[in-house]
C-alpha cells in the first residue's frame, strides 16, 4: 500500500475543523488542522474524504473541547523552514491554561529580539491549529495578536483553557 492524503471535518465549538492526514502502512499522520475559509487552508478533493483514519484525532479533539484533555498525543508532520519547525516544536512547552509572549518564545529558542517578527510569521503559518497551541502566544502587553483562526476564536480557546477570564457583559 502506498501513502495517500485524506481529509475529514470535525465539528467543534469553533466551527468545523478541516483535518488532513497522510496515511501510510504505519498509520495516519496529521498534516493539517485548519478552519475552512481561513487563509492557509489546504486544498482537498471530495474523493479523498475518509473519516476512518481520524478516529483517534476525533476522540482527542472531543475530549479537549469537553475539558477532559489538556495535551494532544497524535502523530504529526508538517513541512516548514527550520525556523518554523523550531517555533512549532516550542509551542509544545507552553502548558495548557497558560500563555507566553512572542518575546519569551523567541528567548526560549535563543533568538534575538530582531527575530520577533519571524517568530510571529512562523506562528501565523502553523498548519496544526489547536493541536500545536499557537493560540497561547500573546503580545507582551497582554493583547491578542494575530491568529489564523481569528482573534475571537483565540479568545475562546484561551477562556476555554482558563488562561483568559470571561468578559462580563
Amino acid at each position: 500500500m502506498s501513502t495517500r492524503t485524506v481529509h475529514t471535518v470535525h465539528p467543534s465549538p469553533l466551527g468545523d475543523l478541516l483535518l488532513t492526514a497522510v496515511v501510510s502502512p504505519a498509520g495516519p499522520t496529521l498534516t493539517s488542522l485548519s478552519l475552512p475559509g481561513r487563509p492557509g487552508v489546504p486544498a482537498v478533493r471530495a474523493e479523498d474524504l475518509d473519516d476512518r483514519p481520524f478516529a483517534e484525532a476525533h476522540r482527542q479533539l472531543d475530549a479537549y473541547f469537553a475539558g477532559r484533555r489538556t495535551r494532544f498525543d497524535l502523530p504529526l508532520t508538517a513541512t516548514g523552514t527550520p525556523l518554523q519547525q523550531a517555533v512549532w516544536q516550542a509551542l509544545g512547552s507552553v502548558p495548557y491554561g497558560t500563555t507566553t509572549t512572542y518575546g519569551e518564545l523567541a528567548a526560549r529558542l535563543g533568538l534575538p529580539r530582531a527575530q520577533l517578527r519571524a517568530v510571529g510569521r512562523a506562528l501565523g503559518t502553523n498548519p496544526l491549529l489547536v493541536v500545536r497551541p499557537c493560540h497561547r502566544v500573546i503580545g507582551a502587553d497582554g493583547s491578542m495578536r494575530g491568529y489564523a483562526g481569528g482573534i475571537e476564536r483565540k479568545r475562546w480557546l484561551l477562556r476555554h483553557e482558563g488562561a483568559l477570564q470571561p468578559t462580563l457583559v
